[in-house]
């Protein structure tokens, strides 16, 4: 049937087969040449973080991927497809903008809420600040979770950083959770002793679409206490949280070093 075979003879027949197999080499060759080539673009990109982060998303649980509306019960039940980036939503778009943050602060189940900042589901804050940066920091109730880590890895001053991609490394008895960046842009400046923070900035314009602000907050974080009771269980938590029990300070404590990992790295979206 081919050239190079004994017998072969060029006939009709043998020209229309030859075409075809030709034909599905060369187009099996230019898509393998054209996959290889787009994912060496990739992973010289952003993009490269994005899959991954959106890989890392799809393997949390239900519960850890609630739609931000479900917080305010504009859409109960709904969970986000789009790895919390509500920059690409367009059901987020539609919707009202709430602008009536509380003021000051407010304290729940011993954990403290500041409304001067937006909140990112991987528990780190977003404070604004005059002179055009960010700051950025572990919320209180991340803070709780990650306790009085043995080693903290920070960036490096001009580190760029990708939302929902890695901004620094927590390690706990060996065990190590990363904290995802909530926003783009660059390192200025990083804070070695506690609190550790971050000052960066931002990529331009500077979108906060996809943080958490408002109204949304206090709810997202009784969602995430009960989400916390659930995964380590409320022996290992301290005082029962539905109680109205205050949260222990440092929750690595709390939890058997085999559990730390996996409970933190859950609710820091760390999969």
């Amino acid at each position: 049937m081919l050239p190079w075979v004994y017998g072969f003879e060029w006939t009709p027949g043998h020209l229309i087969f030859l075409g075809v197999f030709f034909t599905a080499i060369l187009v099996a060759v230019s898509t393998l040449v054209y996959a290889l080539t787009r994912a060496a673009r990739d992973l010289k990109g952003d993009r490269a973080l994005q899959i991954l982060w959106r890989e890392d998303f799809e393997e949390l649980p239900a519960a850890a991927r609630r739609c931000r509306h479900t917080f305010t019960g504009e859409l109960p039940g709904r969970v986000c497809p789009l790895g919390f980036d509500c920059r690409e939503c367009v059901m987020h778009a539609t919707l009202t903008e709430r602008t009536g943050a509380p003021a000051g602060g407010e304290e729940l189940a011993g954990i403290n809420i500041d409304y001067d900042r937006f909140y990112h589901r991987g528990h780190t804050w977003v404070k604004p600040q005059e002179d055009g940066t960010v700051l950025i920091g572990l919320d209180d109730l991340g803070r709780r979770l990650t306790g009085r880590p043995d080693r903290v890895e920070l960036p490096t001053p001009g580190t760029a950083l990708k939302t929902n991609s890695p901004a620094w490394e927590v390690t706990r008895n060996r065990n190590k959770v990363r904290v995802l960046s909530p926003v783009d842009g660059t390192v200025v400046e990083a804070s070695a002793t506690e609190p550790w923070t971050l000052k960066v900035w931002p990529d331009r314009p500077f979108d906060t679409r996809h943080l958490l602000r408002g109204a949304e907050v206090s709810a997202w974080f009784r969602s995430e206490l009960e989400r916390l009771q659930i995964l380590a269980g409320s022996e290992q938590a301290g005082p029962a949280l539905a109680d109205g029990g205050v949260l222990v300070d440092d929750l690595a404590d709390a939890f058997p070093a085999a559990d730390w990992e996996a409970v933190c790295g859950q609710m820091m979206l760390d999969s």
